[in-house]
């Protein structure tokens, strides 16, 4: 921390101050004293006024720390616990302003060394060195300017601190057995102030002797027990200290321990600049143990600074208040016997501590004597310590005294009025008005039992909110239903929660919380600091006595053995707990439930602003309400995101908990590495969870990258309050799971002997942590070891470290079989753990036997290098993305639901996780269009390099043209499933998208893109063997058609030199021409038919190859299967005959909707226009077997229901191949050909014989003839994938982003239509409503706007581009001269033409030639005509695409489909929900498990009931959590728990529902259309929940919006 960052006050003013107190200095006399002077008798002195100079001077200190912007008072807690280098790093100090830092870092970590480093180094050692060999002639002077006493350093930083820092101050430094101020020297003001505020937080724990039989012990506040107070002071110069002596007093044996500081401590020999003055006060408090205590009794000890004589008001006040004041003297001289013979009371209570010298021994002796004659003291009071008498000899006979002295007890609390009457300060007179305000409230708590209290001052977090709790887990459980059903069950819990809640609602305010609500949202920090902290010191005394009684009450029983009475008083002790945490939980239940029913007023609408301004402050917040295990998440939820957007919404936040058993210091633990308050006394240990938001500072900000640190503490495992719990166990469970679920780091803290309870507690956690695993969660473990001491510790403690690894193996092999995760077997294959770095002994916080045991510096440096080292862990964590409040408050959310589950891991879900895993599988969806598009681009390429290889080539050559392209194909695949995979890669690299959530579905990812490469390749691969083939098809074809083109060419030239020389009108020149072609085609033959059923019929025996089946196939398949397909009882097996009727229906359907996807599997082949091909039934097969497979294992059918199935659909197919082929072949029939050149000869004939010039016909013709097909061939392969591209990055994209999306987008249509039918098909046949939904919505989507003309026309413009430049760079030869003007280069020309568009278009060469046959043009009007032509075809085209209104028919004759593209992105793996018939919504194809986001009743799915024969209600998300059973073919009609459902089903994944409204809409669906599925079904309606019936369609509809996450 560097206080040059504070620049609040211009350092010029405090120098300004110091200089006009130094010109004070020879003017200003002494006045401060003056009140007490006079009281005793005495006149002032005659000197320079003291406190100006201690002023001065502590203004001077001040600016050399470094603190003067913080002076006075200014300096805050808050700062000190903002987490940055300075408190991380214990850097040693290298100048004096690092003094300051130093010391707090120290402090509030406990350390007792943190009084060590008030002094700069020195660095001459060399010169120190020789120094001590003592030069007499030359004594160097001693240069203090920059070095301290450090007593002035703690009263500097006293009078920088705020109040509540001076409460901490003087708590941490009790903590470290260090006196602490009672009475603060002149400051800021003209008076020394009693720190009574500053002393509050004190508490104390002790055992008088008196209660050693007992075993009682007494716990209070510090300034409120009644003790006896004796004061330690100095009168003049004494050769003896006193502090020093002090520590001897109040240290056992050699056991020395620096209550205060003294002259023989570094820098306590320094000359106090500003500390004379100051009275610092520690305690003696006795363990009950006669042998190692003191003192029998507590006693108070006050150490006066300097000398009384400068200090007359502070030794009055201590004379007065104190049993026995001891003054320490040399001798006594004229002034200072005025001083003590103006003391009252001097025989009880003056004692004189005179040390004798050897110099002016006698001298001061008589000066001694005269006094005590004086004074009339006995001789007792006269304490001499003589030479041969050392400091511990005299200690103990200063013991004897202050044992023999006559007690008189005082409250500190008490010596407030004396202190106003003699001219003193105090520092809490300013916060008397929040006081009053506390003392209100808890007055009531002193004349009724806590929990009386508690039920009318907070009725809130009374027994409704314990019942709602446990509503809520019962809903979640669904045990004891009895005979109503888990769905009416859940509705009644419902309705009761509602029913709570309601009354809840109607709570008025009452008035204590009305009262602390007014004083809490007070917009000044400081007085709702105040209030704030005199409740819980008020709260705190009334838990402790209230506490202290029943705790003898039931040691009272115990003893007597009266089991009701004592299970009485441990209820009672329970619930008489009382501190601040429980108003804030009343506040926070208030705007719960006021909330909930609109009742909010504008200041309870403010209470998330008010109490997130105090988790600023450092003020805890509950997390985890531990009395009712529930927790008020709209509260929680809102104050965070308050201060979310306090923080300008940067509140990324690393969450560090502790866990482990109760009372083993796990608070401790935390409040000494964060310098935090988490409560540890009090008599009350934590329950439930608090957090507590600390701030890092900018110089850790960056390199931590977090803005908070947030810690949990919880409440003990293994507690003993819960022990006696038949849950106990499962609280524990749910407990860990909850905080390590929500944390980054986690520590678990071990600090017992107890093997079992170690075991048990590793369990817990073990347990924990692999949940985490299993959801995603990445958790960061440290295991600390309290108690273990010793400079060899690390390594003779290897071997125990190994043990506990072991332990903790073990420990995971049980927690992995209660989980069913089988190959988990070592701890590391959950957590990544280092035995070195992630395992930690810390030494015992005492260092001997409490109370007097004073801290132990080896336990607040481990701690802090493990708090250094935990920090560095992180840091370095680069992998880690940090969490923000919002994302903290989903995943607190979801985890809370989840632990209310007995299974966790089935019943978790997160939006989160369900928004990362949904920005995957979009992100997924656009690589794999990416990857298709890519090969589709590169396979239309391919498509026509095979369909322009020379025709005049043999087949074989064309056969290695493909061969090349298949290799090509792999090369291709193999790269962009590598771009692919780089991109998950990167994906799951990125720190903005919450990878580490879903890093389980990573691997589903990489083998859905193997997958997916592997079916694009297949797929491609039957493309090429298909264009393969309709080239050899073609070929035959053209090969005929060219025979006979050249008899026809020939017979034309023939009849045009027979007839040339005669004058014949047209009618006979066409005549004749009629007659040429009748002869010539008359004997055209055409294609030969294939077999298509012997073919369809050889690869069905083969798929039945070796099974012996060949008999049954004996069919025509152009005949057989023409009736519906029927499901018969032959089609199962003989065992199940017996229960055929209760799946003869549901296998029916199966397979009529299979049936209904293999028809239009087929008939989607059958509309390519191509020819029939095996592969088509090879693929058809396929399909066929896998339903099969399916059927076979759901259904038990048997082989000769696959034989009538596979037959069946098989003479389809046959049919439409047939039928397809046929038209393959009258479309490539060479007669058919060349009759469409007919006319085109005829005129050709015609113009020869009239010698017209016909080049603007040829023209015309090449454009309509060759350029139109291929133009248009173009256009449709090109259309496809334009149209996918339309939809995916216009507005419409959403609807396809996701399965998840999609199936919300179909569902909402679904309710907005009403249509039963759409209900039955989407339920019945999703694949085909997909599919059919999906056609259609691209059909509209392409209306809009004319879109698909559109598109056409863009990509009309792109080929006609290309055609234009390739018809320019064909006109030019390879030197880029034209083409010479004659008839042989037009020739070369359309070559050229070909090979500039060879990648783009195919023409015909038999088309070609037919066109040019006998052109009489030369070149350049050909390429002129050419021009017009194809730009009067664009025109043409144009027109047509205009004018195209059949939408259907475009898309079916695309090659590349858009709605089977959009289909593949939405449809996925296929798969249902086993019981209600949901689909799969996973990404990917490849995935391990199914799941869908809402799951309907069992009914919609066909389930019915065995017994009733109704349509099941209930949903499977219920069941699954419930005891009920199942039972079907997969369980052989076994009744089996649907708990156990991954049994059967281990690839589905059934959560629970996100909420009891999430399913509304299929139960609202089930409602509505219950008598009409159950008509279509076979069966009877469902018995639905009364409540059901009043759900709404637009409940309806916000119960599907809440279920998918919709915004």
């Amino acid at each position: 921390m560097n206080s040059a960052v504070y620049q609040n006050i211009p350092k010029e003013n405090i120098r300004s101050s110091v200089h006009d107190l130094k010109l004070k200095r020879t003017s200003v006399l002494q006045q401060d004293n003056d009140h007490t002077s006079k009281f005793m008798g005495i006149n002032p002195p005659k000197s320079l006024n003291c406190n100006h100079f201690a002023k001065i001077s502590l203004l001077r200190l001040i600016t050399k720390l470094g603190l003067e912007n913080f002076y006075p008072n200014k300096l805050t807690l808050q700062l000190l616990l903002e987490i940055n280098k300075s408190n991380t790093y214990d850097h040693p100090v290298q100048s004096v302003k690092d003094i300051p830092w130093c010391f707090f870092r120290r402090l509030f970590t406990i350390n007792a060394e943190c009084r060590d480093c008030t002094q700069e180094p020195n660095n001459n050692l060399e010169e120190d060195l020789s120094d001590d060999q003592y030069d007499f002639d030359f004594c160097r002077m001693d240069d203090s300017d920059d070095r301290f006493n450090p007593v002035d350093i703690i009263v500097a930083l006293f009078a920088c601190a705020d109040s509540f820092l001076q409460q901490q101050m003087t708590l941490k430094m009790s903590m470290c057995q260090f006196s602490v101020p009672l009475l603060m020297p002149h400051s800021n003001n003209s008076q020394c102030s009693l720190m009574l505020w500053a002393l509050r937080d004190i508490v104390k724990e002790w055992r008088p002797h008196d209660s050693c039989q007992s075993k009682n012990f007494v716990e209070d506040n510090i300034v409120q027990a009644d003790m006896p107070l004796y004061s330690f002071v100095r009168l003049k110069n004494c050769s003896l200290s006193k502090s020093q002596l002090l520590n001897m007093i109040l240290s056992r044996g050699q056991q020395n321990h620096n209550y205060f500081i003294h002259r023989e401590m570094e820098g306590g020999a320094l000359e106090k600049k500003i500390a004379n003055g100051l009275v610092e006060v520690c305690w003696y408090l006795p363990s009950g143990r006669e042998n190692l205590d003191i003192f029998p009794e507590p006693a108070a000890f006050a150490n006066l600074r300097g000398d009384i004589c400068e200090s007359l008001t502070q030794f009055n006040f201590l004379y007065q208040v104190s049993t026995a004041v001891f003054v320490f003297l040399d001798k006594v001289e004229e002034n200072e016997q005025k001083i003590l013979l103006s003391l009252p009371d001097v025989k009880t209570k003056l004692f004189l501590v005179v040390p004798v010298k050897d110099k002016n021994a006698k001298e001061d002796i008589l000066s001694v004597k005269a006094i005590r004659v004086k004074l009339d003291l006995p001789k007792s009071s006269i304490k001499i310590k003589d030479s041969k008498m050392n400091l511990v000899e005299f200690s103990i006979k200063l013991r004897a005294a202050i044992k023999t002295s006559n007690v008189t007890r005082m409250k500190i609390i008490n010596m407030f009025d004396k202190a106003v009457e003699l001219g003193l300060s105090v520092d809490e007179c300013r916060s008397e008005y929040q006081k009053k305000a506390a003392e209100e409230i808890v007055r009531d708590i002193e004349v009724q039992d806590i929990s009386d209290y508690k039920k009318q001052q907070l009725p809130l977090q009374g027994d409704n909110w314990k019942k709602l709790s446990q509503l809520e887990k019962k809903q979640c459980r669904l045990k004891d239903f009895g005979d109503s059903g888990p769905e009416d069950y859940k509705c009644q819990l419902q309705q009761k929660v509602k029913q709570i809640k309601k009354e809840q609602s109607t709570y008025k305010l009452s008035k204590g919380m009305r009262t602390f609500i007014a004083n809490l949202s007070t917009n000044n920090k400081e007085k709702q600091n105040y209030f704030l902290k005199w409740m819980k010191l008020k709260l705190d005394t009334q838990s402790r006595e209230k506490l202290s009684a029943l705790r003898k009450k039931f040691k009272e029983a115990c003893k007597k053995k009266d089991c009701k009475i004592i299970a009485e008083l441990d209820q009672a002790l329970l619930e008489s707990s009382l501190g601040i945490e429980h108003y804030m939980r009343e506040m926070g239940l208030i705007y719960e439930f006021y909330l909930h029913s609109q009742k909010t007023t504008g200041e309870i609408a403010a209470l998330p602003s008010v109490v997130a301004k105090m988790l600023l402050d450092g003020y805890p917040l509950e997390l985890l309400d531990g009395d009712a295990s529930n927790i008020p998440e709209r509260w929680v939820a809102d104050v965070l995101m308050e201060l979310h957007r306090k923080v300008g919404e940067k509140s990324r936040l690393l969450v560090v908990s502790v866990l482990g058993v109760q009372s083993t210091g796990k608070s401790t633990l935390l409040n000494t590495m964060f310098g935090v308050q988490f409560p540890v006394s009090s008599g009350r240990c934590t329950r439930g969870a608090y957090m507590v938001f600390l701030k890092v500072g900018e110089d850790l900000k960056t390199e931590l990258k977090y803005d908070f640190i947030v810690l949990i503490d919880t409440e003990g495992l293994k507690s003993s309050d819960m022990e006696q719990l038949e849950d106990s166990y499962e609280h524990d469970n749910e407990l860990a799971t909850f905080v390590i679920g929500l944390s980054d780091v986690t520590i678990i803290n071990i600090a017992m002997e107890n093997s079992t309870e170690m075991k048990d507690v590793l369990q817990i956690t073990v347990h924990a942590f692999l949940r985490m695993r299993q959801i995603g969660k990445k958790s960061v473990c440290h295991f600390v070891h309290q108690n273990v001491a010793g400079v060899s510790a690390h390594s003779k403690c290897m071997k125990e470290k190994k043990h506990f690894l072991d332990q903790l193996n073990e420990m995971t092999k049980i927690a992995a079989k209660m989980e069913k995760q089988p190959s988990i077997e070592a701890f590391t294959d959950v957590l990544d753990y280092d035995i070195e770095k992630n395992h930690w002994n810390i030494p015992g916080l005492w260092h001997g036997t409490p109370p007097m045991a004073p801290v132990n510096t080896g336990y607040s440096e481990a701690v802090a290098d493990f708090k250094k080292n935990l920090l560095e862990i992180m840091k370095d964590d680069r992998d880690r993305e940090a969490t923000q409040i919002p994302d903290f408050l989903e995943w607190m959310k979801s985890l809370w639901r989840a632990v209310k589950y007995e299974n966790f891991i089935f019943s978790f879900r997160n939006t989160l996780v369900a928004h990362a895993y949904d920005n995957l599988c979009n992100e997924f969806s656009q690589w794999e269009w990416e990857f298709r598009k890519h090969i589709f681009s590169w396979q239309t390429e391919a498509e026509l390099e095979i369909l322009n290889t020379d025709n005049e080539s043999e087949v074989k050559t064309w056969e290695k043209v493909v061969h090349s392209k298949k290799s090509q194909l792999s090369d291709k695949k193999e790269e962009q499933k590598q771009l692919m995979m780089e991109k998950l890669i990167d994906y799951y690299a990125r720190k903005d998208r919450h990878t580490n959530l879903i890093e389980k579905y990573k691997e589903d990812f990489s083998r859905s893109i193997i997958g997916l490469a592997k079916e694009i390749e297949q797929s491609v691969r039957t493309k090429l063997e298909c264009t393969l083939e309709l080239k050899i098809s073609k070929k035959k074809a053209q090969d005929i058609q060219r025979n006979y083109r050249d008899v026809i060419e020939e017979q034309v030239m023939r009849l045009l030199g027979n007839w040339k020389k005669s004058a014949l009108s047209d009618k006979q020149l066409i005549d004749e021409f009629e007659k040429m072609w009748t002869e010539a085609t008359i004997n055209v033959c055409g294609l030969k038919e294939q077999d298509i059923a012997g073919s369809v019929l050889m690869q069905l025996k083969k798929n039945f190859s070796n099974r012996n089946v060949n008999k049954d196939l004996q069919v025509d398949l152009k005949e057989y299967g023409k009736k519906p397909f029927k499901v018969i009882r032959v089609h199962f097996d003989s065992w199940i005959k017996g229960v055929i009727h209760w799946i003869l229906g549901d296998c029916q359907s199966f397979a009529d909707s299979a049936i209904e996807s293999w028809t239009q599997f087929v008939l989607d082949i059958v509309k390519t226009n191509g020819d029939y091909h095996e592969i088509f039934t090879r693929d058809l097969l396929e399909k066929i077997d896998s339903f099969v497979e399916h059927s076979y294992k759901h259904h038990k059918t048997n082989m000769q229901f696959e034989i009538d199935l596979k037959l069946h659909i098989c003479s389809f197919a046959t049919r439409q191949f047939l039928e397809m082929h046929k038209k393959f072949l009258y479309k490539n029939n060479p007669k058919s050909q060349l009759e469409k050149f007919k006319n085109q000869y005829m005129s050709d004939f015609l113009d020869l014989y009239k010698e017209r010039d016909h080049c603007q016909r040829k023209a015309n013709d090449f454009a309509r003839v060759c350029i139109k097909p291929a133009v248009e061939d173009y256009v449709n392969r090109s259309l496809g994938v334009d149209i996918v591209d339309e939809i995916l990055t216009s507005c419409h994209s959403t609807e396809y982003s996701s399965r998840s999306y999609f199936q919300y987008k179909i569902q909402r249509e679904l309710l907005q239509k009403e249509d039963f039918n759409s209900f039955v098909r989407y339920t019945s046949n999703y694949e085909m409503y997909v599919k059919n939904w999906t056609f259609e919505d691209i059909k509209q989507k392409m209306s809009e706007d004319e879109t698909l003309s559109k598109l056409k026309n863009k990509i009309l413009q792109v080929i006609f581009t290309k055609i234009t430049e390739a018809l320019n760079k064909a006109s030019k030869t390879k030197d880029g001269t034209h083409l010479e003007d004659n008839k042989e280069s037009i020739t070369e020309f359309i070559n050229n033409m070909h090979k500039y568009l060879i990648k783009d278009i195919s023409f015909s060469e038999e088309d070609e030639k037919a066109i040019l046959f006998q052109i009489q043009s030369t070149c350049h009007p050909f390429i002129k005509s050419l021009k017009t032509s194809i730009e009067d075809l664009k025109a043409e085209l144009q027109e047509e695409f205009s004018k195209s209104k059949d939408i259907a028919a475009d898309l079916e004759k695309l090659p590349i489909r858009p709605h089977d593209e959009l289909f593949k992105r939405v449809f996925g793996c296929g798969q249902q929900c086993p019981f209600c018939k949901v689909p799969c919504e996973a990404g990917g194809k490849e995935h391990n498990e199914h799941h869908a986001a809402v799951h309907r009743p069992q009914g919609l799915g066909r389930y019915r009931n065995h017994r009733t024969k109704k349509l099941v209600e209930v949903l499977c998300t219920t069941d699954v959590y419930s005891e009920t059973t199942f039972s079907n073919a997969l369980t052989k009609y076994e009744w089996h728990p649907y708990k156990d459902y991954k049994t059967y089903y281990p690839d589905w994944h059934i959560p629970a529902d996100p909420s009891i409204e999430a399913s509304d809409y299929w139960k609202y669906v089930l409602v509505k259309y219950n008598e009409q599925f159950a008509e279509k079904y076979d069966t009877k309606p469902a018995d639905v929940p009364q409540a059901w019936r009043s759900i709404t369609k637009e409940q309806a509809l916000k119960g599907l919006t809440e279920a998918f996450n919709m915004k």
